[in-house]
């Protein structure tokens, strides 16, 4: 495979040796990479499906990533379907003198009372959001990942970054939510991941499929971005299977990706694919990875989580910006030498984020 030069996974070992990386993950890599000021941003992620049948996410972040060009502006996002179907949904705003975040290991500090820390391991994470809080503990199944230095580079100069850090691509859960004043206990599984970059995520990205699942003995992470138009719409793949918690296949260039029955989403305008899939071919084997939608059950457009002057400044622009979320089953099979040779199936959860007008 070529790999494009608009917009690629940086990779060499000149790459690796710029950024200061090695080929194992330390931990001062989940701890702060940029240092707030205008035009980076960066977040750390946290989702979980829980054993009572609901599905918790929260977000720690530096500023809203859509408009990295403000300063320190730090939010907390916090969503959480219960089992009955009801949408918790949160986004609080802080003051920059309530933020802090190590460059040694992942601990960051938001107002009182949240904390997302942790060592490539084992992570706590706590919010109190008033009417809603959570305490969570997730401990690492899948050991931390990285697609090569994890830093995709775009343009000419190849000096505009986007930055993924799987800390832990599958782990086991134990958490606590209060809503309404009722506390639930429960278990589940989840993932965490570090995101950072310096420009703009919708100046960068066009739109990008992105999913996390597991089925039988198998984990997987996969995700297809499609870089903007500046960057000629160059495609960048990302993947990574595991079974038993070992990785089986993460090579980035064995990967292809297609879809099935795409269709318009009413609320968003944007086109939205029945089914996902990710094929893996390494010599004798071949993974297949399938995502099919039974139901969307978030489907947002970013304008609207804007207020004030960003509000009519993305208007200006005429920034349509969306985000989906689907779920539906994950399916995952093995062929060795065209013959089928394991498969496992489960519920799982995915999402398309859209910042560029539908093509």
């Amino acid at each position: 495979m070529t790999e494009n030069t608009l917009a690629r996974l940086a990779r060499s070992d000149a790459e690796y040796t710029a950024f200061g990386l090695s080929r194992t993950i330390q931990r001062w890599e989940d701890g702060a990479r940029t240092d707030n000021r205008a035009g980076t941003y960066e977040w750390w992620y946290f989702d979980a499906h829980l054993a009572d049948g609901s599905v918790l996410v929260i977000v720690f972040q530096n500023k809203d990533f859509t408009v990295p060009r403000t300063a320190l502006d730090p939010l907390i996002r916090f969503e959480l379907t219960l089992p009955d179907g009801r949408q918790v949904d949160r986004i609080v705003r802080f003051n920059p003198a309530e933020w802090s975040a190590a460059t040694d290991h992942a601990d960051v500090r938001i107002g009182a009372g949240n904390r997302f820390s942790g060592d490539l391991h084992e992570y706590r994470i706590s919010v109190d959001l008033g009417d809603v809080s959570a305490d969570v503990v997730i401990t690492g199944e899948v050991p931390a990942w990285r697609p090569e230095t994890g830093i995709m580079l775009f343009g000419e100069r190849q000096d505009h970054e986007f930055g993924w850090l799987p800390s832990v691509p599958q782990g086991q859960v134990t958490a606590s939510y209060t809503v309404d004043g009722k506390t639930t206990e429960t278990t589940g599984v989840g993932y965490h991941d570090h995101n950072w970059g310096n420009a703009a995520l919708p100046s960068l990205i066009h739109n990008w499929y992105w999913a996390r699942g597991q089925a039988g003995p198998f984990s997987v992470i996969a995700s297809y971005i499609t870089a903007a138009e500046d960057y000629d719409f160059n495609t960048i793949p990302l993947f990574l299977l595991a079974k038993d918690g070992e990785v089986v296949a993460d090579d980035d260039t064995k990967v292809t990706f297609d879809t099935e029955v795409v269709a318009t989403d009413e609320r968003t305008g944007k086109p939205v694919a029945d089914v996902t899939r990710y094929t893996y071919v390494d010599g004798d084997d071949t993974y297949v990875v399938k995502f099919e939608r039974r139901q969307t059950i978030a489907s947002e457009r970013l304008i609207d989580t804007l207020s004030g002057p960003k509000k009519l400044a993305a208007k200006i622009a005429r920034f349509d910006g969306a985000y989906l979320r689907f779920s539906g089953a994950v399916t995952v099979e093995h062929y060795r030498r065209g013959d089928l040779v394991d498969t496992a199936n489960d519920d799982g959860v995915w999402e398309l984020m859209y910042f560029g007008h539908a093509r």
